[in-house]
């Protein structure tokens, strides 16, 4: 989950970016090293997020199954 947060975060992030940079008639060289340092930037962030989010649903189903474990009885 990581990996595709960080991939969609990334790539939006440096699609912003380069819109952006056409929209203002900015220069190629500076417009694509701001999309490349996004890229970078929002790429990490959305690795860390996926990994907490895969984290607290695992832990969530986790949780939930030993809760449904739990109150089954033993005798049946």
């Amino acid at each position: 989950m990581g990996r595709t947060y960080a991939g969609v975060l990334g790539s939006l992030a440096m699609t912003v970016i380069v819109f952006r940079g056409y929209l203002a008639s900015s220069g190629v060289e500076a417009t694509l090293w701001q999309a490349v340092g996004a890229l970078i930037v929002f790429s990490s962030i959305g690795a860390i997020l996926g990994q907490l989010a895969q984290s607290t649903v695992e832990e969530s189903v986790r949780s939930t199954l030993e809760e449904q474990l739990s109150e089954k009885p033993s005798g049946t």
